[in-house]
Parts: structure tokens; C-alpha cells; sequence
């Protein structure tokens, strides 16, 4: 019994040991960036893994000025829409999925799965081309459109797995007491999906406000384009300014690690509760 104990002990220590060397190589490098954009541009060279001696605010503010915040808000809109979509449609697929019975149910859903399966990249040339005879070229709904088309497929596929594991008892009570289907929608299904949503806006928010390649082929005025194709912008605009380009990268990073420490628990809870069960 007590050679088990530490056993146990052994085994906790090095797991704990483990987490706590991978969470400083994701920590530290984050941190470096955001201190580094308070350097002095000699000091960053001279001193790179020092402190500042002198905080240069400036360089943030200078930063924000020179587009970072464009760029910064045409990414919030843009992700905050996509999600919406993403989230809504995705959320009453599963609901059609998984409490009605119709012909050719099996696939629609197949076909739902088949969307994971197509890469992004295959249909860039076939996107640009629609998205031109539609009037969508270089606007911000051509990035939303497109990225609620391919999230939508892993987001239902979520979203149903965790539905069906909802007890059907409060759907049926709730509808001998004369709810529509629409109301079980939205007053039982949504409130008690409340981790798998969050998951799912969590895991798109992360994808979207990261998007390159679309963003860069969809969007050709400056005024329009989000923070990854922004920032790419800046190298030249700033003629190397290396501090107040880290500077920008580290206002890009604020709004998702924010977001994550908001809804961890939520985020945990979607995963763990039905949201990856088959």
C-alpha cells in the first residue's frame, strides 16, 4: 500500500512537472512580447531578454495609430459575425438532427461531415471568382461568409453529439405543457447547451481572428483587412520598427487570451460533458 502511495506521488510530481515546463514555453514567449514592445529600439537589440529601462508607451499608442486599430476592429466585426452565423446555423443543424425524422436525414448529415473534408485551399481560385460575380469581392462579408461556410461543418458536428445526450424528458414535459418546437429550441435545448456554444464560439473565435490566406486574397483595401494581414502590412509601413510592430502583435493576442480566460470553465465543461462523444 504504501510503495502504491508514492507511486502515485511520483507520477503526480512529474505530471505536474511536465504541464508546468509546458506552460512556461507557451507563457514566457508571450510575455517577452509584450515587454519587448515597451523597448527602445537600440535597447531591443542590446538588451534583448532584459526589462525595459525605460517603458516607451508610445510605441503601443504609435502602433494603434498607424493601423492596429483598424485592423483591430475590422477583425472584431468580422469574427463577432462569423460566429454568430456559425454558432446559430450550426446549432439549429443539430437540432434537426437530432430530434426530427425525415427522408434523407443520414445524408444531410454525411454531407454536413463531408464539409470537414474539403482543405480551404482547394477552393480559393473557385471562392474569388464567386465571390467577384456576387459583388462580395473586398468586403468584409466575403471573409464572413466564407468562414461560417467552413466552420459550419465541425461546429454541427459538435453540436450534435452534445445534443444527443440531452435528457429527452424535459423536451417531452415541455411540449405537453404546449411549447412549439421553437420554443424547446430556444428555452431548453440553448440554455442547457451552454458549454458546448461557448466551446464552439471559443474554438471558431480562435480560428477567425487568426485567418490569413482569405483575408489576404479577399481583401485588397487597407482600411478593410484584419489584424494577421494588417500586421504583415505594418513591416513595411513602420520601415522595421521592430518594438512597435511587437507592440501590435501584442494588442492582436489581448482579445483571444481574454476570451479564453472568460470562458475557460465553460470551455472544459463543453469538452468533457458530450461535446466530442460520438
Amino acid at each position: 500500500m504504501k510503495h502504491t502511495n508514492i507511486k502515485m506521488m511520483v507520477v503526480k510530481y512529474l505530471v505536474l512537472f511536465f504541464f508546468s515546463l509546458y506552460a512556461v514555453t507557451i507563457i514566457y514567449p508571450m510575455f517577452w512580447v509584450v515587454v519587448a514592445g515597451f523597448k527602445e529600439r537600440r535597447e531591443f537589440f542590446r538588451s534583448t531578454w532584459a526589462l525595459p529601462q525605460k517603458w516607451m508607451y508610445q510605441n503601443y499608442i504609435e502602433a494603434w495609430n498607424v493601423g492596429v486599430g483598424t485592423y483591430f476592429f475590422n477583425s472584431v466585426f468580422v469574427t463577432l459575425m462569423s460566429v454568430v452565423f456559425t454558432v446559430a446555423i450550426s446549432a439549429f443543424l443539430g437540432f434537426l438532427l437530432t430530434r426530427y425524422t425525415f427522408r434523407f436525414k443520414r445524408l444531410v448529415f454525411i454531407l454536413v461531415l463531408g464539409g470537414m473534408m474539403l482543405s480551404p485551399e482547394v477552393s480559393l481560385i473557385a471562392l474569388f471568382r464567386l465571390l467577384q460575380d456576387m459583388k462580395l469581392y473586398n468586403t468584409h462579408w466575403a471573409l464572413i461568409i466564407t468562414y461560417t461556410a467552413f466552420r459550419i461543418p465541425f461546429t454541427t458536428f459538435l453540436m450534435r453529439s452534445y445534443f444527443l445526450d440531452l435528457p429527452r424528458e424535459v423536451e417531452e414535459a415541455a411540449f405537453i405543457d404546449g411549447c412549439s418546437s421553437f420554443q424547446i429550441f430556444t428555452k431548453i435545448i440553448l440554455p442547457m447547451s451552454k458549454p458546448i456554444i461557448v466551446t464552439a464560439m471559443l474554438l471558431a473565435t480562435m480560428i477567425f481572428w487568426n485567418e490569413f490566406m482569405f483575408g489576404l486574397v479577399f481583401i485588397e483595401s487597407s482600411s478593410l483587412k484584419t489584424i494577421p494581414v494588417g500586421l504583415m502590412n505594418l513591416m513595411g509601413a513602420l520601415n522595421m520598427k521592430w518594438t512597435t510592430l511587437l507592440a501590435g502583435l501584442a494588442m492582436s493576442a489581448c482579445p483571444i487570451i481574454l476570451v479564453f480566460l472568460l470562458c475557460q470553465k465553460q470551455f472544459v465543461r463543453g469538452l468533457t460533458s458530450g461535446g466530442v462523444k460520438g
